[in-house]
Formats: C-alpha cells, sequence, structure tokens
C-alpha cells in the first residue's frame, strides 16, 4: 500500500483517540462536551478533574508521538512524511470520527508529535507557551500565539529542511490557530475566562 495513504489513515486514527472524553467518561460519569468549553482537550478536562487533565495532556502527546514514531518505524529516512504524520494526528485530534468530528484543538497532540522531529524548537515552543500563560493567564491566547510562532522558529533554525515539512508544520500551526477561532472573538470581546486553578 502507498506509504501516504498508510501515514494518512494511521495516523489519523492515533490522533483520533479521544482520551479526554473516555477518561471523564469512565472515572466520572460525565460526558466532556457538556461541560465547560465542551472540549475533549486537557484544559476543559482539568475544570472537572486537574489529575485528569493532566493525564488527558500526557496522553494526548503521546499518541502524536506514536503516530510520528511508527512513520519512521515503517519508512526511515522519510522526514517529510513524518511531518505529515505529525500533521494527520493532529487532525484525527480535532476532527476524531468517533465523536463526529467534534474533537480537540491539538496544542498537545502536536507537542508530541513534532517532538519526535524537531525536539529543540519544540523544546523552545514549550518556553514561549509558559512564558506567555504566566504573563497574560489564558491558556488560548498562549496556545495561539505559540502556534504562529512555530513556522517562523522552524524556518529560522532549520532553513534547509524539505519544504514539505515547513508545509506540515505551517498547515499545523494554521490549523490550531483556526480551532482556537471561538477563543479568538472571546478575547477581542474581553470574555474570554483566564484559567484559573480548580478550588476543592
Amino acid at each position: 500500500m502507498n506509504a501516504l495513504i498508510v501515514t494518512a489513515v494511521g495516523s489519523y486514527l492515533l490522533g483520533s483517540i479521544p482520551f479526554g472524553y473516555l477518561l471523564v467518561r469512565i472515572f466520572r460519569n460525565q460526558d466532556i462536551r457538556q461541560t465547560g468549553s465542551g472540549n475533549i482537550g486537557a484544559t476543559n478536562v482539568s475544570r472537572t478533574s486537574p489529575p485528569l487533565g493532566v493525564l488527558t495532556l500526557l496522553l494526548d502527546a503521546a499518541k502524536g508521538l506514536a503516530a510520528v514514531s511508527l512513520t519512521r518505524i515503517l519508512f526511515p529516512g522519510q522526514a517529510a512524511l513524518c511531518a505529515f504524520a505529525a500533521f494527520m494526528a493532529i487532525v484525527g485530534h480535532m476532527f476524531p470520527v468517533w465523536l463526529k468530528f467534534r474533537g480537540g484543538k491539538g496544542v498537545a497532540t502536536g507537542v508530541g508529535a513534532f517532538a519526535v522531529i524537531v525536539p529543540k524548537i519544540v523544546l523552545a515552543l514549550i518556553g514561549v507557551f509558559i512564558a506567555l500563560f504566566l504573563i497574560f493567564r489564558y491558556v488560548s491566547l498562549a496556545s495561539i500565539l505559540t502556534a504562529a510562532s512555530f513556522p517562523v522558529l522552524a524556518w529560522i533554525l532549520h532553513p534547509h529542511n524539505p519544504p514539505q515539512m515547513l508545509a506540515a508544520i505551517t498547515a499545523s500551526s494554521v490549523l490550531i490557530i483556526v480551532r482556537h477561532h471561538e477563543n479568538l472573538r472571546r478575547l477581542i470581546a474581553g470574555t474570554e475566562p483566564r484559567f484559573q486553578r480548580r478550588r476543592g
């Protein structure tokens, strides 16, 4: 079977595993889509249960890492294909077939996926995210600005990477930003809630 098709299907299916939804359903017997922002990602899960939020974050990152790692094992030496696998894992997380294509925003999955490909850049991006979050206390704003800086850093620090890789990085960043469109509207309107640790 064509390597591109295998990568696309396999990475999408891995990315589409809705860990946030499953964890909240199993441990709290709730539908995370009916609480908070309705998102299945770690930020919304943490509003219901901080420990489950952390676990969701780790598992969402792990499925992105797994998608790229498996692609690297199956098709060694194909960096651009690995970047495509990262992109498809993010797509799977955002649009999981199991939940009628209503998923998360892809940040944690993207971190795990691209950490295999450009680990130094991802480490820098994590630092950028933490700094922005500590300054503004908005997870959404930190995520949007960090995603926007990813292609710029990739181009500056790795200018000789295949253009297909930069295209996958840019497409992933744009998709993550677009998925934050509701947050962007609330940020502009001044109604976006700041992140607060759950008490009790």
